[in-house]
């Protein structure tokens, strides 16, 4: 699905994006797909990402020139720019940087809001435009562009004014006010994306403060507990400033749980001609940064990424592009598509959060009780727990965890023998336990390893009398492939249609491994 997805961007040529006004919505949607293909390719050097730079450029020449004063959508355009210049260079590209954070505090209202040029802040403070003006401070924050955190706390105090009672918000926000307490919002305009964008903002400025870390003067990392003695690899040199600007995290917390309940209360429902793609970024830019908020380790494949997966499948077209009817142009809507499959803003977050030591695993989130192993740093090893949850499984007696809680935090060990050792066990298990609750932990890890030797374990567990079991196999296979189709392997597919599909499986695996021979072990 990604790989067809780039293909289609790569067709497209300058004439299918105008020319002439930098801050035209057209314009801006070059700079996006290029950072969408740069995200998925990195490869600065192709046409798309090149198109893209030159727009991005021009949109700060024509700021220097005092362009920025009447366009609509300068805040989206300026976003944009900044995600694709730190994505590609931040070095290279500081000077850039700068330029566009200082037009983009310049068009900051003064209650912290985001809006449009001719409206009112107090009336019409934009959620969506918000939601990107603070993806664009994180951006700069990471790469350490001199911000005003006072700035970022008035946005924070503004989102949280206006959420409405009942924990939604709307596309334009009427402000009652510091002080005050909330006011009912617009009900026409609360819409599923603008809480997920609202909830976003909120995050996204929250982890600018560092609430969910160290936010000490002398040694900022963002990482609980780290030893003085222990040096990441990017300075923050907003540490000071950062201070100046800091704020409780209780109350965006709270808000959260708001939010939450309004979405529970208003499930999404794909109708008609809506922003589906704008959305599903937005999804996983809100549940990237639930994960750093609660301090949980990635997930890389979650109940509703999947479920978004099974429906771009539905839609993808032909020629690799989504194309169906939507609020926004073919070109765009696809680049949101390969965002959101690729998890790209889990990727930026923990690429640009977390130094990395040798092996590629980075330091321990929580290094409070931290040991050192060789070269290797390592925390509180929560792959212990893996170990200790596999004597249980493997016990006659496992049947007696039925039912009971399982952590969903379990991780393989980093250490390539325990690692091994586990994964043996678990391909064990998943083959032959009686127990369910075995075999789902064991294929949901399995499929969670991005191990290419579990893959003719996982395609056995596809033919699991347990229908969880199944789709951690379908999930994991589809990870550790990168296919996203999947072979398209229903929930609730027949005994025909999972021979078929494991044939399928089995093919592929073949010309990955040529050498591998499946033995009735494996059917």
């Amino acid at each position: 699905m990604v790989n067809q997805g780039v293909s289609y961007l790569e067709k497209l040529s300058d004439k299918d994006f105008g020319g002439g006004d930098p801050f035209s919505a057209i314009a801006g949607e070059a700079v996006l797909i290029g950072y969408a293909h740069h995200k998925c390719r990195h490869d600065p050097d192709s046409a798309a990402v090149k198109r893209a730079l030159r727009n991005a450029k021009a949109v700060v020449s024509a700021l220097t020139k005092g362009g920025g004063k009447t366009p609509q959508k300068r805040t989206y355009v300026i976003a944009i720019c900044v995600l694709l210049f730190a994505e590609v260079d931040a070095d290279a590209y500081r000077s850039e940087l700068q330029t566009l954070q200082q037009y983009l505090v310049q068009y900051q209202s003064g209650n912290g809001a985001f809006c449009y040029p001719d409206d009112d802040p107090k009336k019409s403070g934009d959620i969506s435009m918000s939601q990107y003006g603070m993806l664009a401070i994180w951006t700069l924050d990471r790469n350490g562009i001199p911000l005003d955190y006072n700035r970022v706390t008035e946005s924070l105090q503004w989102l949280l004014r206006v959420q409405d009672p009942g924990g939604g918000w709307p596309y334009h926000a009427m402000d009652p006010g510091a002080g005050k307490g909330n006011i009912a919002q617009s009900k026409r305009e609360m819409t599923d994306s603008m809480a997920l964008a609202g909830g976003s903002s909120l995050l996204i400025g929250g982890d600018a403060l560092r609430l969910w870390g160290n936010t000490d003067a002398d040694a900022d990392t963002g990482i609980p507990g780290l030893p003085k003695a222990i040096k990441i690899y990017k300075e923050d040199k907003n540490v000071k400033r950062r201070k100046r600007g800091s704020m409780s995290e209780t109350p965006i917390k709270r808000s959260i749980g708001f939010m939450r309940g309004w979405r529970q209360k208003n499930p999404y429902k794909k109708s008609g001609i809506d922003w589906y793609y704008y959305r599903i970024y937005t999804l996983e830019r809100f549940e990237s940064f639930v994960e750093i908020a609660n301090g949980s380790p990635k997930d890389l494949s979650p109940s509703w990424y999947n479920r978004v997966v099974d429906e771009l499948k539905q839609t993808q077209g032909a020629d690799g592009g989504w194309t169906d009817r939507s609020q926004t142009r073919p070109p765009v809507s696809t680049a949101f598509a390969l965002l959101f499959l690729i998890r790209s803003t889990q990727k930026t977050i923990f690429t640009m959060s977390q130094g990395s030591l040798q092996g590629g695993y980075g330091l321990p989130k929580d290094t409070t009780d931290i040991r050192v192993d060789g070269t290797q740093i390592k925390g509180r090893p929560v792959a212990a727990q893996v170990t200790d949850m596999l004597d249980i499984l493997e016990k006659d007696g496992a049947g007696d965890t039925e039912g009971k809680s399982i952590p969903d935090d379990l991780e393989l060990d980093t250490d390539p023998a325990v690692r091994a050792s586990q994964m043996d066990r678990l391909e064990r298990l998943v083959r032959g336990s009686q127990s369910w609750q075995a075999r789902r932990v064991a294929a949901r890890l399995l499929g969670k390893s991005d191990e290419l030797r579990v893959v003719p374990s996982l395609i056995y567990a596809l033919s699991d009398p347990d229908t969880s079991v199944r789709r951690y196999a379908r999930d994991g296979l589809r990870f550790i492939s990168r296919r996203f189709d999947g072979f398209d392997l229903s929930n609730d597919p027949t005994p025909a249609e999972v021979d078929q599909v494991q044939g399928k499986w089995r093919d592929w695996y073949r010309t990955m491994n040529p050498k591998y021979v499946f033995l009735d072990y494996d059917l």
